[in-house]
């Protein structure tokens, strides 16, 4: 478990960052004295960062192995979080942040595709959709690191300090990918020496693993995937279904959850602790939302589980876009959270957990990335977008256009039926992967 929460430090940050800028959202905007236009750029570079990460980290992981892409990748977050902090100006800003998203692009395909390789078959849906309620502790977790700044009175430069902060756990998850972190046993067997990869399989499992040279010499057959491959017939309803789950989750995540301290503010008052306060509270609601569905992964299904979080975050943006006005702020605070929950109990969990797990290992990396890809094109939509409409038109109908991205992810998994819970993949394969050695692993 230790190895598990380690990889996901790349979700860790994510989450953390999203949180620290939304919060100092207001201060960022006084600072550059952005337009809707420029801040929904800002917002937004980030995920175009993170698009062209996870579709270039999705292809050299499967190359180069997950553990040299995981040090790379937390490297690069490290110098984008300091930089972002100290920016100058709103072009420097604007860089640094594209690097982070880029840092972000790599990491995350590569951290589930090693959690869904060194976990069993009962387990691997469980332990993949941990991410959910990582990631929700982390924007909790920022939220509280943020109290305590704020009350020290650095309110002017909140932004920066939050940012920075990044930085210094993006050291901490580094140093304990060092320490802890090993390759990917399932792609070690596949394109190490047996001998290296036993050790590995020793290290991380902690059994005694015995090589046996055989007799038969096979040729060794090239490895190369293309990105089609994930179209081909085969893959080709299960890539639509995840490319859908994550491009809809994260329009309406992005959208909404970016600017979650300022909604907080629109609801309980103005006031820089009121956004924090707020956001704390809501991602709570996520907490219970991700727990509740790793928990029901293995029972219920990755699908059934998007079918339920899109009804109640369909309901509660409908309710809040039509009745919001004339509710008090009290029930348009509890449909909020509800909208949270569904969220992270439904399609903000599922999406990479179908991208990563509808795969064989040697296109794992790349049907992760891929996925992690079309998360990013919603993120872009949502985090560009919501700031115009949010500006022009207010709250109550920028929820329902919103609205229709859950509808649209709704119908698509209903009526696509792919599930790959409990599913081993790798089966199909695992005589070809051993064939291709000229020595034979026994545990």
């Amino acid at each position: 478990m230790l190895i598990v929460f380690v990889a996901l430090g790349g979700i860790v940050l994510d989450a953390y960052d999203l949180t620290s800028i939304g919060i100092g959202v207001n201060q960022l905007t006084e600072d550059f004295n952005l337009s809707p236009a420029q801040l929904g750029s800002l917002t937004s570079v980030m995920a175009v960062g993170a698009l062209l990460g996870a579709l270039f980290g999705g292809m050299v992981t499967d190359k180069l192995g997950r553990n040299k892409m995981f040090l790379v990748d937390i490297l690069l977050l490290v110098v984008a979080a300091f930089g972002a902090a100290l920016a100058p100006n709103l072009e420097v800003l604007v860089f640094f942040r594209f690097l982070l998203g880029v840092g972000i692009g790599l990491d995350v395909p590569i951290a589930l595709s090693f959690i869904a390789e060194i976990t069993n078959t009962k387990r691997r849906g469980q332990l993949v959709n941990l991410w959910s309620p990582v990631w929700y502790i982390a924007t909790a977790f920022a939220g509280l690191l943020l109290l305590p700044i704020f009350f020290l009175g650095i309110d002017e430069n909140l932004w920066r300090y939050a940012v920075g902060f990044g930085g210094v756990l993006a050291l901490i998850v580094l140093f304990l990918r060092f320490k802890f972190m090993d390759e990917s046993p399932i792609w070690a067997a596949k394109h190490l020496p047996l001998k290296e990869a036993a050790k590995i399989v020793e290290r991380t499992y902690n059994i005694e693993v015995v090589v046996q040279e055989l007799k038969e010499k096979v040729t060794k057959k090239d490895d190369k995937v293309a990105l089609s491959t994930l179209f081909s017939k085969k893959y080709r309803m299960r890539t639509l279904s995840a490319s859908i789950l994550a491009a809809t989750e994260s329009m309406e995540y992005f959208a909404v959850m970016f600017y979650l301290p300022t909604i907080s503010m629109l609801i309980f008052g103005k006031g820089t602790i009121y956004g924090i306060i707020g956001t704390v509270v809501f991602n709570c609601c996520g907490i219970l939302g991700g727990l509740f569905q790793s928990y029901l992964t293995g029972k219920v299904g990755i699908r059934k589980l998007a079918i339920i979080g899109y009804s109640i975050v369909c309901v509660a943006l409908l309710t809040v876009g039509l009745l919001g006005k004339s509710l008090p702020a009290i029930f348009v605070a509890i449909l909020i959270g509800s909208f949270i929950f569904g969220h992270a109990f439904g399609p903000g969990a599922q999406c990479m957990t179908m991208a990563t797990l509808s795969y064989p290992t040697e296109l794992r990396g790349l049907g992760s990335g891929w996925g992690q890809a079309m998360l990013r094109v919603g993120s872009i939509i949502g985090a560009f977008v919501f700031p115009m409409v949010l500006a022009l038109a207010g709250l109550e109908k920028t929820l329902l256009v919103v609205l229709i991205a859950p509808v649209i992810g709704l119908i698509a998994v209903s009526l696509i039926k792919w599930d790959p819970t409990n599913k081993n993949l790798d089966s199909d394969t695992e005589t070809e992967f051993l064939s291709k050695n000229h020595s034979k692993l026994s545990v």
